[in-house]
């Protein structure tokens, strides 16, 4: 398969195409596709044996050849995009900097200095496949996470764009069309436990807090559970939900704690979702 050959097994997948690898809800997750990639920093001044433990962040970005059909601008969007949001998230990092270091466990830490210094910064192009015909996320037994289980973003923000979704024309082509369905989307729960779909307007991004900034702040910022949902829909729609996210973190050997690293932390993330 032409998409596999852009795969990285070494860096548990997080460079390049990824497809059926993630472990979600105890089973491997085949109901979205990402692509992922460093395009803040593009080759890492860490040590050889940093590089060696940690190839999840340090690895080499991996873009489809030009010649694929419809690849000719993937790497020069994808990298002016991420540069956008990188963008917004340092401005809103600093922003927050005065509420942050009143919680923040160092409070001389800066937020926003984390974010921009860091050599981690990921993106990740993410495909939602339509549903089957068969699967019970077109039911009434729907469960609120049926397109991606809920869990927490590892970073100390994510940036996210509006969700585009997508219906495949006669022609072959995808076009851009509505949502299928007013349930169909993302959903968080609040500290209160409340589940509240959010819809990011098309001309703007929204912004969540991560565990690493949880940890850092010992409880007091908590981390965004999240999910998506296919709603309602007919199966004769096929459509997809395609969006994008970029994971504002630290270096690996920042501290979030007097006993743990972002890099060791990062480790049993990825044990969690990667290891059955």
């Amino acid at each position: 398969m032409v998409r596999e050959k852009y795969s990285d097994p070494g860096s548990k997948y997080s460079f390049g195409w990824s497809h059926g690898k993630e472990i979600m809800n105890g089973k491997p997750d085949t109901l979205k596709g990402s692509y992922y990639a460093n395009l803040i920093v593009h080759q890492a001044m860490v040590s050889a044996e940093e590089r060696l433990l940690f190839p999840e962040y340090y690895g080499k970005n991996i873009w489809p050849n030009r010649a694929e059909k419809g690849m000719e601008n993937f790497e020069e969007s994808f990298q002016n995009l991420s540069r956008f949001v990188f963008t917004v998230g340092c401005d809103l990092a600093a922003a927050c900097q005065p509420f942050a270091s009143s919680h923040l466990t160092d409070s001389t830490l800066s937020l926003a200095a984390l974010i921009r210094n860091s050599q981690t910064t990921k993106g990740r192009l993410l495909h939602y496949f339509p549903p089957s015909p068969d699967s019970t996320a077109l039911t009434e037994d729907e469960p609120i996470d049926s397109w991606c289980g809920f869990h927490l973003d590892h970073s100390l923000l994510t940036g996210l764009c509006p969700a585009m979704f997508l219906q495949r024309a006669e022609n072959g082509q995808p076009d851009i069309v509505a949502s299928p369905s007013p349930t169909s989307g993302l959903y968080i729960r609040t500290r209160g436990g409340e589940l509240v779909k959010v819809s990011i307007p098309k001309d703007c991004l929204a912004f969540q807090t991560g565990e690493a900034l949880e940890i850092a702040t010992n409880g007091r910022l908590l981390a965004t559970p999240h999910c998506v949902r296919v709603g309602e829909s007919a199966p004769a729609n096929e459509i997809s939900r395609e969006s994008f996210a970029l994971f504002m973190q630290p270096n690996t050997d920042q501290y979030l704690s007097d006993g743990i690293t972002f890099g060791q932390f990062s480790k049993k993330v990825f044990a969690k979702h990667y290891t059955l």
